[in-house]
């Protein structure tokens, strides 16, 4: 496998004495370059966490996660914001925006925060993905003028900014309407055809389905494993009841 995360031994604990919580006990995971992986389990079964400790966005307690051949635990902090902001992309239930800039500044921060100096470049480059998602038109509205839908396409936009080689998604279509997540899922795939890879959390098996494979989390440990890739992208009914029967399989 041409992998683009590879954990090992995963362990992360929180709290400390008597009030300590193993959150990941000894996880193995690895995604490959392009891949479509969705991360499923119970509240509390460690899915969040393991996508926070592979993305360097939480310290783990032992074990490795390396982003190619780059060990992140070795980073420091400086570096390893800086591989967050230019390699990775994420997105999240509830996209954090700037109430002071609308949407199109909001979309180019992490660039302009880069330090990219060509500002007409990459103001064009946010108003292509804007057009892409479906946001053009709307470059100047403040992010509490616009739809959860239209801001979590914002927050997708953003993620992209810097063309990221891996998207890291936690329950990204949560808060919405069956509509909208249906919409945000059908970018996300779009994305995923054009090579960025996807490790995306979810409680929801028709997102899920869409993935290439499907780990399922339980007590911090990953329990099973659901390839997906023998399914065509048109047989989702299919991989839909596939995810239903593997959630049954594990208690989920």
């Amino acid at each position: 496998m041409n992998s683009i995360i590879t954990g090992k031994n995963i362990v992360k604990i929180f709290g400390k004495g008597n009030e300590q919580t193993m959150a990941l006990n000894g996880v193995n995971v690895e995604i490959a370059k392009g891949e479509f992986v969705a991360v499923m389990g119970p509240s509390g079964s460690g899915k969040s966490t393991l996508l926070f400790a592979l993305s360097g966005m939480d310290e783990i307690t032992s074990g490795s996660v390396k982003f190619g051949d780059t060990e992140l635990s070795k980073l420091n902090e400086n570096v390893l914001a800086d591989a967050r902001r230019t390699k990775m992309g994420f997105i999240f239930q509830q996209p954090t925006m700037l109430r002071n800039l609308n949407l199109l500044d909001n979309i180019m921060l992490p660039a302009v925060h880069e330090g990219k100096k060509d500002t007409a470049k990459l103001t064009q480059k946010a108003k292509v993905l804007m057009k892409k998602t479906g946001l053009a038109g709307l470059e100047s509205r403040a992010t509490t003028e616009v739809s959860g839908g239209q801001l979590q396409r914002a927050g997708i936009c953003r993620a992209l900014i810097n063309s990221p080689e891996i998207l890291f998604a936690d329950e990204p279509t949560g808060a919405l309407n069956s509509k909208s997540a249906e919409e945000i899922m059908g970018l996300l795939l779009e994305i995923n055809k054009e090579g960025t890879a996807i490790l995306l959390v979810t409680h929801d098996a028709k997102v899920s389905a869409m993935a290439n494979r499907v780990l399922f989390t339980k007590d911090g440990n990953i329990v099973s494993e659901l390839p997906l890739q023998k399914f065509s992208g048109r047989e989702m009914e299919s991989r839909w009841e596939t995810v239903l029967a593997g959630m049954a399989a594990v208690g989920i």
